[in-house]
């Protein structure tokens, strides 16, 4: 289970200009921020929130390697699905504009954002697969505490940064700096070097 921005794609959102324009305190949690004012700012917020996230979709670029990642898992018949704190609206719109095809996406109207493991959850009943059998790869520490909480395999995708400078590298199993060189992490997942 993959996350979406900046982790298989770039969408070059500026989460401290969001707040800013929000006038949300610096580090808070955007979305439950949001979800704990009075109605009327929490309205004018979600539709600062949708005008960055459109402007994300517009200009996001897939991040180098993951396309020929997708492909190895497709060839080893590993499915995959994407799981976003992005709207459905805007995931999609994302991944149409990149043309990253996944069997399932996943975003906030589907269920509770990350770190809030329901999604992850639902997509192991829906496969019938254990949960210790998902891997949830992300570059933040939401993505890591969703995938611990539901008793997932967590992969942090650093982005070239050292591990240690990522938030939520202490919660993953495995870390990652590139798609591009993974051979280390399909090992680990039990395929083989790719």
């Amino acid at each position: 289970m993959f996350d979406m921005d900046g982790t298989l794609v770039d969408s070059a959102l500026d989460f401290d200009a969001m707040r800013a324009e929000m006038g949300l305190p610096a580090e808070l949690p955007i979305l439950e921020t949001i979800a704990s004012l009075v109605e009327h700012e929490a309205e004018r917020c979600r539709e600062i929130l949708h005008r960055h996230e459109h402007g994300g979709a517009e200009r996001a670029v897939v991040m180098r390697g993951a396309v020929e990642f997708l492909r190895a898992l497709d060839e080893l018949g590993v499915r995959r699905a994407v799981w976003t704190r992005n709207s459905r609206a805007v995931a999609l719109a994302t991944l149409r504009r990149t043309g990253l095809e996944f069997e399932t996406v996943l975003a906030r109207d589907d269920a509770p954002a990350k770190p809030d493991p329901a999604a992850l959850i639902e997509l192991a009943r829906a496969w019938d697969l254990p949960h210790g059998e998902i891997l949830v790869i992300g570059d933040y520490v939401f993505d890591m505490e969703a995938g611990r909480r539901a008793g997932s395999r967590t992969a942090l995708y650093t982005a070239g940064a050292a591990p240690h400078a990522c938030a939520g590298h202490e919660l993953a199993d495995f870390h990652f700096a590139c798609f591009s060189e993974v051979g280390d992490l399909l090992q680990w997942m039990g395929y083989g070097k790719c």
